[in-house]
C-alpha cells in the first residue's frame, strides 16, 4: 500500500513540481526567518517599522509595473510554447514602461501617503521592486510555465538568500544601521537577482522578441490580472501604509513583524497553488466544471496545513521577542490574532485560481476589490482608534470573508455552466431529425 502510494506521488508531475516549489520555499523559509530575525536586530522596532511603510506602499503599486504580463504568459504559454519569445518580450517591454511611471508616481505621491521618514527611502525601494523584483518573480512564472518548478524555486531562493548575507554584513560590520542604508544595499541584491534571472531565461528558451503591438493588444485583460495582484497587496498590505500615516512607526513595525511570520508559515500553501497553476489554465479549456474540483483536491491538502500552522504559531508566538528583541514583545499578541489567515488564504487562492484558469477572472478580481475596498474601510475607522489591533481585526474579517465569497462564486459559475450545458444539450435533442443518432457526423 505504501509503495503504491509512493510510486503514484513519484509519477504525479503535480507531486513532483509541488515538492520542487516546497523544497524551494523550506529552504525559503529557513532563510527568510534568518533574514527578518537578523534585519529586525540590525534595524530596531522604530527603524523597521519606518521600513515597513514604504515597503507596504511600494507592494500595494508594484503589480502594475508589469500590466500582468507575467500572468499572461502563463495563459498563452502554457498551451503554446511557441509563443515564447514575444511574450517573454512582452514582460520585459511592459516592466520597462509602466515600472518607470510607477518609480515617478511613488516619489511625488509618498510623502502624504506614509509620511517624509518613510517616503525618504520609496525610490530605491520602488526600483528595487516594482522593477526588479517583478521581473525576478515573472522569470520564475516563465519557468512555472514550462513545470521547472526547480528553477522557480531556486530563483525564489536566490534573492532571500542574497538578502539573508546582506543583512548578516550589516549586522557583523554595522551592528546598527537605519532604514536608508538597508533600502540602498538591498537595491543592490535586486539588481544581482534580476540580472540572473534574465540571463537564466534567455540561455535556457532563446531571446525575446518586442512586439509594443502585442503589448497594447493584451493591455485589457492584462490590467485584470495586474488590479487583482493590486487588490490581492490592498487588502494584504494597505493596514501597514495607513499605520504608517497615522505615525504609528513603532507599532507598524510589531505588526508587520507578526505578519511576517505568517507569510512565512503560508509558504508550504502557496508552493502548492503556484504548482497547480499552470494546470488549472488547462482544465480551464473545459470550463469551470473542471477547475472546481481540482481546486477541491488541492484544498484537501493545503486545508490541513493552514490549521497546522494557525496551531504552531498561537504555541509559538512567545519565542519572537527572544528572537527579534524585546522592542518586538507586542508582535507575540498581534500574531495570536494574525495566526488563522494562512487557512483563510489557502481557501480564496486555490477558489481564485479555479475562476482564472476557466477564464473567470473578472469575478475573482471582483470579489478581491470588493474585500479590498472593505479592508480599506474597515482601517480607516479601526487603526486610529485601535492601532496594530484594529489591522489585525480587519485582516481577519478580510481575508475570512474573501474565502466565502470566492467558493460562493466558484460553486455559481459551475451551477450555471451545468445549466447551459443541459439547455444547450435539450436543444440539440429538439432541433435533431427524428431518429438521427447523437453521433451522426461521426458516421461515414
Amino acid at each position: 500500500m505504501i509503495k503504491t502510494q509512493l510510486a503514484k506521488i513519484k509519477s504525479s508531475a503535480l507531486a513532483r513540481n509541488a515538492g520542487w516549489m516546497f523544497a524551494g520555499q523550506g529552504l525559503s523559509f529557513v532563510v527568510q526567518g534568518l533574514y527578518f530575525v537578523i534585519l529586525a536586530r540590525v534595524l530596531g522596532s522604530l527603524q523597521y517599522g519606518i521600513l515597513a511603510g514604504a515597503a507596504a506602499l511600494v507592494t500595494v503599486v508594484s503589480q502594475y509595473s508589469t500590466m500582468g504580463s507575467g500572468l499572461l504568459f502563463l495563459r498563452y504559454v502554457s498551451p503554446d510554447h511557441e509563443k515564447f519569445r514575444e511574450y517573454w518580450g512582452n514582460i520585459l517591454l511592459s516592466t520597462a514602461v509602466f515600472g518607470s511611471i510607477l518609480v515617478i508616481g511613488v516619489r511625488f505621491a509618498g510623502t502624504w501617503m506614509i509620511g517624509p521618514a518613510s517616503a525618504s527611502i520609496l525610490v530605491l525601494l520602488a526600483i528595487g521592486d516594482c522593477m526588479c523584483g517583478q521581473l525576478t518573480a515573472a522569470a520564475g512564472q516563465v519557468f512555472q510555465t514550462f513545470e521547472k518548478m526547480r528553477i522557480t524555486a531556486s530563483l525564489n531562493l536566490m534573492t532571500n538568500l542574497f538578502r539573508l548575507i546582506l543583512a548578516a554584513g550589516m549586522l557583523i560590520f554595522l551592528h546598527h544601521a537605519s532604514a536608508w542604508q538597508w533600502a540602498v544595499a538591498s537595491l543592490t541584491v535586486s539588481l544581482l537577482a534580476v540580472i540572473t534571472a534574465i540571463v537564466t531565461v534567455t540561455v535556457r528558451f532563446g531571446w525575446p522578441i518586442f512586439r509594443p503591438v502585442l503589448m497594447l493588444k493584451r493591455l485589457g485583460e492584462g490590467s485584470i490580472f495586474a488590479v487583482s495582484g493590486s487588490t490581492t497587496s490592498v487588502y494584504n498590505d494597505i493596514d501597514k501604509v495607513m499605520l504608517g500615516h497615522y505615525g504609528m512607526t513603532i507599532a507598524n513595525g510589531i505588526y508587520t513583524m507578526a505578519y511576517r511570520v505568517v507569510n512565512i508559515a503560508a509558504m508550504p500553501i502557496m508552493s502548492i497553488q503556484a504548482a497547480a497553476f499552470p494546470r488549472f489554465f488547462r482544465e480551464g479549456v473545459k470550463g469551470v466544471t473542471a477547475t472546481e474540483p481540482f481546486a477541491r483536491k488541492i484544498l484537501k491538502r493545503t486545508a490541513l496545513i493552514g490549521a497546522l500552522g494557525a496551531a504552531g504559531m498561537f504555541l509559538f508566538a512567545p519565542i519572537i521577542p527572544h528572537l527579534v528583541g524585546k522592542g518586538f514583545s507586542q508582535s507575540v499578541n498581534a500574531l495570536r490574532w494574525l495566526c488563522l489567515i494562512p487557512l483563510f488564504r489557502c481557501m480564496h487562492v486555490g477558489a481564485g485560481d479555479a475562476m482564472a484558469g476557466a477564464g473567470y477572472q473578472k469575478y475573482r478580481l471582483g470579489a478581491q476589490a470588493i474585500a479590498a475596498g472593505g479592508n480599506f474601510l474597515l482601517n480607516l475607522y479601526l487603526i486610529p482608534r485601535y492601532s496594530w489591533f484594529g489591522a489585525a481585526v480587519a485582516s481577519l474579517l478580510t481575508d475570512g470573508s474573501l474565502a466565502i465569497m470566492s467558493w460562493s462564486l466558484l460553486f455559481w459559475l459551475k451551477s450555471r455552466e451545468a445549466r447551459k450545458h443541459d439547455g444547450k444539450s435539450e436543444g440539440d435533442l429538439l432541433t435533431r431529425p427524428v431518429g438521427e443518432p447523437e453521433n451522426a457526423e461521426l458516421l461515414p
